[in-house]
């Protein structure tokens, strides 16, 4: 019988890790958008602003826009069948689906039992996660956990927001934010070619929930901006920190910083707050507007794309959302991606 009182001492590895757990890696990811566009010029005629007025305060120029037809379930099941077929793993092997979304078709059904549906992923365990820009990188940590303590082998993972669908376009303030995304990623066990995913950290203050809310009355978005920005750049920064740290790394040590794409000023003011480079953060807002739950996925993918987000980077992703929430986490990449 083993002895209570003995001490055993696991030297750690690579990102944090004690040598004994097994890892987790991001085997593929893949991102789609909706066709329909809303330019600055349009918005701007009907909300008597400038295209200039809006840039400056957002850093948007377009954003995709979901059409009346178009179902989110949809969207997340053609993404998350992509990503696997990238990972080369059927949906059968799948133990389970995640999305990360706060604007599911319906109130019920959640929309990861309708994805598992549509993949073919007949035997997975099927959950939304309500975490609002948050909501990918929990999924993440979810189920990144769920494979280091072996209760699954294959999860896939979805951030998907039309928040075309709860933004009210006559709030200057807010509306020229907001855009429609997806992207999904499978995870399996790292196998030493597909990178590894560290720590994450995650964190929540019910207290500022008054913030950013939807109600049910008019189900629109509604949001005090300075408020925001204040503790997402507070937030974000700490989390930034605390996460590269308990990787066992330091700022420098990471090559790309990929941060919600919630306004194009939070994004600088974190990258200067923390002294970083430019060319080490990801910045690819003015195309895509905030898709909330999807825009970490989208900003791999743009990284990937233009060449910054090579095989073997160590990449901190972190996101800040309504609750509040937020959370940060370091990952090296496998390089398995859209084209």
């Amino acid at each position: 019988m083993p002895d209570p009182t003995a001490t055993t001492t696991v030297e750690p590895t690579a990102l944090g890790f004690p040598a004994a757990l097994r890892r987790a890696a991001m085997l593929s990811l893949s991102t789609l958008l909706p066709e329909g566009r809303l330019t600055n010029e349009e918005l701007a005629s009907r909300l008597g602003v400038t295209e200039d007025w809006i840039f400056s305060r957002t850093g948007v120029r377009e954003r995709p826009i979901a059409g009346p037809e178009d179902r989110l379930s949809d969207f997340a099941a053609r993404a998350g069948a992509a990503a696997l077929r990238r990972a080369e793993v059927d949906p059968g092997e799948v133990d389970l689906v995640i999305v990360g979304t706060l604007t599911q078709d319906e109130l019920t059904p959640n929309t990861a039992p309708l994805v598992a549906d549509a993949i073919g992923a007949r035997h997975a365990g099927a959950v939304d996660v309500g975490a609002a820009c948050t909501a990918f990188l929990t999924g993440l940590q979810l189920g990144t956990a769920q494979i280091e303590a072996g209760r699954a082998e294959c999860v896939l993972l979805v951030g998907a927001d039309f928040v075309s669908r709860i933004t009210d376009y006559d709030d200057k303030r807010s509306a020229p934010l907001f855009g429609d995304g997806v992207g999904a990623t499978v995870l399996g066990v790292a196998d030493g070619e597909h990178g590894v995913i560290g720590p994450i950290i995650l964190g929540s203050d019910g207290s500022q929930a008054q913030a950013i809310q939807i109600g049910h009355s008019d189900r629109l978005l509604r949001m005090d901006g300075p408020e925001v920005y204040r503790n997402a750049v507070m937030r974000m920064s700490e989390v930034t920190v605390a996460a590269v740290r308990q990787a066992g790394l330091t700022l420098a040590d990471i090559d790309l910083f990929v941060y919600h794409q919630a306004n194009g000023r939070i994004t600088r003011a974190l990258g200067e707050r923390l002294g970083l480079a430019p060319e080490r953060v990801v910045d690819c807002i003015a195309g895509l507007g905030n898709s909330s739950a999807a825009t970490l996925p989208l900003g791999l993918i743009a990284a990937h794309r233009d060449g910054r987000l090579r095989p073997g980077a160590r990449v901190l992703l972190c996101a800040f959302g309504a609750g509040f929430t937020w959370g940060g986490g370091v990952l090296e990449w496998g390089g398995m991606a859209d084209d």
